[in-house]
């Protein structure tokens, strides 16, 4: 299958970074290329980028989707928490992370992000790890498979879940996409629900391969160290717990203080120069015109922060 997918939220994105000619910029989720042809194209004609993408097929189609902007781009193929690792600190314009799994990803029986296509349980970004969802789901332990389920899936029946999980492969190894979901159905009745009972899961168990949270954690901390003064960060996600993340990181960040612990108590306050300050507090969301073209957009949410 061809990869192609539709950048989210684009025009919002190219007025948060503000790409201009001769700018420096830094795509650390390159998918399609389709945010990166439009920063190349608006910071011409000698604007520069830097991008990266986990998954190999999506570096060979965004290759080929910017060979005309030859000469003013470098790709890689790796984790944008390790942008930092091969970018010049102070150097860039701009940094975009557009988060979560792709459409082409999710679209890929073979793949194994879906429980409505049949698959072998895998679910990487980057086919190069060793960690699957079949070694989670088949080698990790009851009390594991519940606290991922839960933590990173929000699902309420994790445990029911996880000790279903556990007795199924005692008979034999779960292997496919279908056979976890009607697992996970039969432990969650559907009972005419829009949502299928795995959905939650599912999402756990591609965040958990994938690492999502620590990525995203070490991700914004290196985009803050290439940003050059009112150079921007904008962030797109795509569920509550990256958005959460993205926020508190910007909240502790563009405060004009700091304090030990998880309570704020003014007292205790030690005083630090912000780094990085809100372009504007509230996240903002797709138009109703863009969910409509493209209904997979309707969860996302742009946060946007600048270097001071």
């Amino acid at each position: 299958m061809e990869f192609v997918h539709a950048p989210v939220m684009l025009s919002e994105v190219l007025a948060s970074l503000q790409p201009k000619a001769g700018g420096v910029y830094a795509d650390g989720t390159l998918g399609g290329g389709g945010h990166a042809e439009a920063v190349l194209e608006a910071s011409a004609p000698a604007g520069w980028l830097w991008a990266c993408d986990r998954d190999a097929v999506a570096l060979e189609a965004s290759s080929l989707k910017l060979a005309r902007f030859a000469g003013r781009f470098e790709l890689r193929r790796g984790n944008y928490a390790e942008l930092s690792e091969w970018v010049t600190p102070a150097s860039v314009d701009g940094v975009l992370l557009d988060l979560g799994v792709s459409s082409p990803q999710v679209d890929v029986a073979e793949r194994g992000f879906s429980f409505q296509r049949e698959g072998a349980l895998d679910m990487r970004m980057d086919a190069r790890q060793s960690l699957t969802a079949a070694v989670i789901v088949n080698e990790w332990s009851e009390f594991e498979l519940a606290r991922i389920i839960w933590e990173l899936g929000g699902e309420r029946q994790s445990r029911r879940i996880a000790r279903a999980i556990t007795e199924a492969r005692g008979a034999r190894q779960i292997e496919t996409t279908t056979q976890l979901a009607a697992l996970i159905e039969k432990v969650i009745p559907r009972r005419g629900q829009k949502t299928h009972p795995a959905t939650q899961a599912f999402q756990a168990l591609r965040m958990a391969v994938n690492d999502e949270l620590g990525a995203l954690r070490q991700g914004l901390v290196g985009a803050v160290t290439l940003l050059r003064s009112g150079g921007r960060l904008a962030v797109i996600t795509f569920h509550s717990l990256e958005d959460r993340l993205v926020k508190r990181f910007g909240n502790e960040q563009s405060r004009d203080y700091t304090f030990e612990g998880e309570v704020d108590v003014p007292e205790l306050r030690q005083p630090r120069t912000p780094e990085l300050r809100w372009v504007q507090r509230k996240a903002m969301q797709p138009s109703a015109a863009e969910v409509e073209i493209n209904p997979r957009a309707r969860s996302a949410q742009l946060r946007v922060l600048e270097k001071i």
